[in-house]
């Protein structure tokens, strides 16, 4: 069971994040009112997430997202974000925080969000010292719409990319909150043809998933998967069955316009996590690159942090 710390100055906001986690998941819940009373349950509790809102006093998001990954590398951060937030959540990600969620969304996206988070760090956690020695390796795989089989190819894809340096262990989780969040789109998106637009009521979002996936054509279509990883670069394409969509609109997406729809955030995490992304012409393809880290990479300086952050 998972022991998971909820870090927000503001009690009500607390109140109603631990209630959504303890509704439907078993673990342990910790609470924290600021970044620095959250260094210290996170010294003394060791849990296995950190879910953090953004603005607080003392310590805000963006510092303890800096501290953990800092003096606690293996435990993943998750930042909660109020509305137009969403450029500064982008700056968190190339941070080190391991994804984020909007609060208006905390209904919709935290529990999903978390057991992505919470499935590649355990992954992670699990992995073979071998995979340090490779060298290179190139694989495809082919895939039925089974969002268990994306989980379980991503697992294998992070075990591999051991072999490329990036610098700490959450900079390797991240990649796999990418992956996910392409190969899923594959699935959803793609080959079942499901209207983001339905996320507002998550329910039926799954319905027409697990209904269509039993249907023809979508039923047949498959989520194909190559990747090729060496010591400077590992390179992903996923491809799925649909009809594709208008990539270069998504792809020119501004961070801060995003709204956190389901689409803009879905290509905020990717663009933000990985070096580069790009879709083919149909927008049925897409591209991930993620190369080595450079002991010179220096992250943008975040005094300006309070002076953008709108209150909530």
């Amino acid at each position: 069971m998972p022991k998971v710390l909820v870090v927000d100055d503001a009690l009500a906001d607390r109140a109603l994040v631990t209630g959504l986690i303890s509704k439907r998941m078993e673990g342990t819940i910790l609470e924290a009112a600021d970044g620095k009373e959250a260094l210290a349950q996170i010294e003394a509790n060791q849990p296995d997430i950190v879910l953090t809102d953004l603005r607080m006093p003392e310590m805000n998001g963006l510092e303890l997202v800096t501290a953990v990954k800092e003096s606690f590398p293996r435990i993943p951060v998750v930042l909660m974000t109020a509305d137009g937030s969403e450029e500064i959540a982008a700056q968190a990600l190339q941070h080190g925080a391991a994804s984020y969620v909007p609060k208006r969304r905390l209904a919709c996206d935290l529990l999903n969000t978390m057991q992505q988070v919470l499935a590649a760090s355990r992954g992670e956690r699990s992995k073979s010292e071998l995979m340090h020695y490779m060298s290179r390796t190139e694989t495809t795989f082919v895939l039925h719409n089974d969002l268990d089989l994306i989980q379980l190819l991503v697992d294998q894809l992070l075990n591999m990319l051991r072999c490329l340096p990036l610098g700490d262990e959450t900079s390797r989780l991240r990649v796999g909150i990418a992956l996910v969040e392409a190969m899923e789109n594959a699935y959803y998106h793609g080959n079942l043809e499901v209207s983001s637009e339905a996320g507002d009521e998550r329910s039926r979002y799954f319905e027409v998933a697990a209904r269509r996936r039993l249907e023809v054509p979508y039923g047949n279509r498959r989520i194909h998967v190559s990747a090729q990883i060496s010591r400077d670069e590992a390179v992903f394409v996923v491809r799925d069955d649909g009809a594709g969509f208008d990539a270069p609109k998504h792809l020119g997406i501004d961070a801060s316009l995003a709204d956190a729809d389901a689409a803009g955030r879905g290509i905020i995490l990717m663009k933000s996590i990985m070096d580069e992304i790009h879709y083919n012409d149909t927008g049925n393809e897409l591209t991930l690159v993620k190369r080595r880290y450079q002991e010179d990479d220096e992250f943008e300086d975040a005094d300006d942090f309070d002076d953008e952050e709108s209150d909530e």
